[in-house]
Parts: C-alpha cells; structure tokens; sequence
C-alpha cells in the first residue's frame, strides 16, 4: 500500500471540506436503484491492463438485475485453493459502478466454505478486502492467487468457521478499468459480493464480518462506511482492518517522512495511482505526471502485477524527487474527494491494527484516522503492534482481532481504545 506522503504530500495541495451528505446521496440513489439498463463486460481495453484471463471473467450475455446477483460460479483451481476450505469457487456476480454511482458493473471474485456441517443458520461471513495486487486483470486474485502471508491468514478465518467471499474489486479480473484506492468502487465490490453469496444458494447467514489489509483495510473501512445507505440488507457485525490508508486535510499537511532522494519500492503505488487519474481525466498526459526516468516504469503498470512492478522501480532507480511532476499533483488534488471516506462515523465498531515499523502506510496517519473516528463517534479498537512492519502485522493481529470479532458476534460492547500503546 502506500503512505499517505507519497501520494499528495510530495508537494503541498489544496484543503478540501467534504460534505458527507454529498457522498451519501449517490449511494442513496444506487441502493435503491433495480438496474433496468443491459450490463454485460465493455470491450477489453489493453491500456487497462485488460485481459490474458480466461473467457469466465468476460460476461457475454446481457444482465437485467439488481446489484449483487451471482451471474456464474465455477471451482477454483485446487493451487489457488486455501487448505482448511470445504467448497471453494470462482465467481461473477452484479454490482454498481462505484466510480459514477449508478451504471451496473460485473465483479469477480472467490468463495470459500470452511469444512464440515454448517452451524444452524449457515456459516457467518468473512467479507475479506485484499491489499494491492496491481492494475491489470492478470492480478486478480482470484486468477493469480493470493500470498503465502494472506493464505496463512484466510485458512485462519475458515478454521475459525467463517466462510469467506474475497471480492476483486471493480475492474480486476473482469474488463474494464481499477479504480485503484477510490473508496466506492472498492465498498460497492464488496457489498455486492456478500449479497451474490448470500444469494446463491449457499449455506450461509446475514452475519458479516468486513476484514482487510492495506488498500483492503481501506476498502473495509469504506464498506462500513458506505453500508447503510447502499446495503441496509446487510447485517454487518464488525470491521476489521490493518494497515489502513487515510488521506485527509490532516494527513495531507504532515511533512513528508521519506528520503526524498532514496530509492523507493513502494513509488510502484504511485504510478498505479497516475493510471487512476488518467481514469478520472481522459486529457491527463503521463508525462504531464511523471518525469522521462519515471515514464517507461509508469508504462509497465498497465500490465505488472505488484512484486514485479516494486522491482521494475528499484531497477530503474526511482526515487520520491526523480518520479512526480507538479501535473501528478494537481490531478491528485482535483481527484483527491474519490480517495475519502464519506463519514468517519461507522455504525459497528472496527478493530484497527497497526505495525509500528509500517513503511508502506505511515503509523502517524493510521493514528490520525483512529483519532478523527473516535472523535467521531465510532467505536475503534486500535492495536500498535512494536516492530512490525506493514506486512507482518496481518496475522499478529489475530490474536486481538479474534477476540474482538467473538465479542461482536456474541452481542458483547467493546471497549474504545482510541490511544493504541505499543504491545
């Protein structure tokens, strides 16, 4: 993922008052919207990062639905499987384009059951949001499977007894472009694929778990944020999230805290960024952007998945002062309203896990969005986990986020911790 400096504080940009009202209409709009209009997958777009999947990720036939109704199902190739899972399958199902709020959209995604007879009511859910993977459909998870560290960490909530659904999010997988890290495309991902499992014949319960890490954390977050207005079918217990990215008046006025002259993998964030931009503005040039040593790296995120692409940039030798122009940050300031939260106040309470050592999303803004949501009003469980970096932090987490997630399920309040110290 990335931090929060590396997007917008590069260089200073303007402050922004969003006005949750605003955000909330359109899902208003959306969610009680019964899409009469045809969805089928748009044409592939190479430039996109469209393609080099199978034909189950293109719908050929047109759609008229709802958003969340599952369109087709097959099983997941065993080597993309988890171990403690009974059924597992690969999916496609309905949503709405989170980018203009109301055209229907189709997602991918995958399934998975834990082993054995489910408990009265069905299985409750795990809605897992994954961290970056990269831009082009070959990235998706459910196509490329997913790393050791979120395999280690899923067979965990299916021993626990949750059945998960693991979105790719809008534009993964399926034609069409990802809308990487603007916040309602990546909660109508989700909310949609919790509906398409719930309707689809499945033995499972409205009891839903959101759980996500890194730009996944931040999709969760956007999900219970997003929830009551576009879901309100959705009985949504609980939030759990690390590594969560937050971008604000706050944050985006903090110093910068990386070298700005030191070679940085996780610029790689960056350019998926500018391809998101260009998204928002069809004028946007790349090398209005990037500068001529970023330019033929920023090329390659069209079609790079993550731990190439983070080495593509080191090879390159880019670094914070050699990458971005000031036109990559006034696209980001225009942009900036896509990539917020619509309200910090969550109706259910969220567990928020922080690695100490995170260099990917900054401590200090993690901190800043516990903060800002306890003020709020939500209630937050916040962990500082010491010496734990952005990655090791997801499966340390379970020993608080476990304990936290029986004690929503059983009905049980949860203590706010809103100062986290380091454990």
């Amino acid at each position: 993922m990335l931090d929060a400096s590396i997007f917008v504080r590069i260089a200073r940009v303007p402050r922004y008052r969003l006005r949750t009202s605003l955000f909330l209409l359109p899902c208003m709009l959306a969610s009680m919207h019964v899409a009469s209009a045809l969805a089928q997958s748009p044409p592939l777009d190479p430039s996109q990062g469209d393609g080099r999947v199978s034909a189950f990720y293109q719908w050929s036939e047109p759609v008229v639905g709802k958003p969340g109704e599952l369109l087709n199902s097959e099983p997941l190739p065993s080597e993309l499987g988890l171990a403690q899972a009974g059924v597992q399958k690969r999916i496609l199902y309905t949503s709405t384009d989170g980018v203009d709020g109301s055209s229907p959209v189709i997602v991918s995604g995958a399934f998975f059951t834990p082993k054995g007879t489910p408990p009265a009511g069905g299985w409750p859910i795990v809605a897992w949001a994954h961290g970056t993977v990269g831009m082009a459909d070959i990235c998706a998870p459910s196509w490329a499977g997913r790393s050791y560290r979120d395999i280690q960490y899923l067979n965990r909530w299916l021993s626990e007894g949750f059945a998960i659904v693991a979105t790719d999010y809008q534009g993964l997988g399926t034609p069409g472009p990802h809308p990487y890290l603007k916040t309602r495309p990546a909660a109508y991902s989700v909310l949609d694929s919790i509906r398409a499992v719930l309707g689809g014949g499945f033995d499972l319960s409205n009891n839903i778990i959101l759980v996500g890490q890194s730009q996944g954390g931040g999709a969760a977050f956007a999900t219970a944020a997003f929830a009551p207005a576009y879901a309100p079918d959705l009985n949504i217990r609980g939030t759990v999230a690390t590594g969560v990215p937050y971008l604000s008046e706050k944050t985006l006025s903090r110093p910068p805290t990386k070298d700005p002259n030191k070679v940085d993998p996780t610029l790689a964030y960056v350019l998926y960024i500018g391809l998101t931009l260009q998204q928002t503005d069809k004028n946007l040039n790349a090398s209005d952007m990037f500068s001529a040593q970023a330019l033929p790296v920023f090329e390659l995120a069209r079609t790079s998945c993550i731990a190439g692409f983070e080495s593509s940039v080191i090879s390159a030798a880019l670094t914070p002062a050699t990458t971005s122009l000031p036109g990559f940050r006034k696209a980001g300031a225009a942009a900036l309203p896509a990539f917020t939260y619509p309200t910090l106040k969550l109706a259910e309470p969220i567990f928020i896990g922080t690695g100490a050592e995170d260099k990917d999303v900054a401590p200090e803004d993690q901190f800043s969005l516990i903060k800002d949501a306890c003020e709020a009003g939500t209630i937050v469980a916040a962990h500082l986990y010491s010496g734990l970096n952005h990655g090791e932090t997801v499966n340390a987490s379970l020993r608080d986020s476990l304990p936290f997630v029986k004690k929503v399920m059983a009905g049980e309040a949860i203590a706010p911790i809103c100062e986290p110290h380091p454990e």
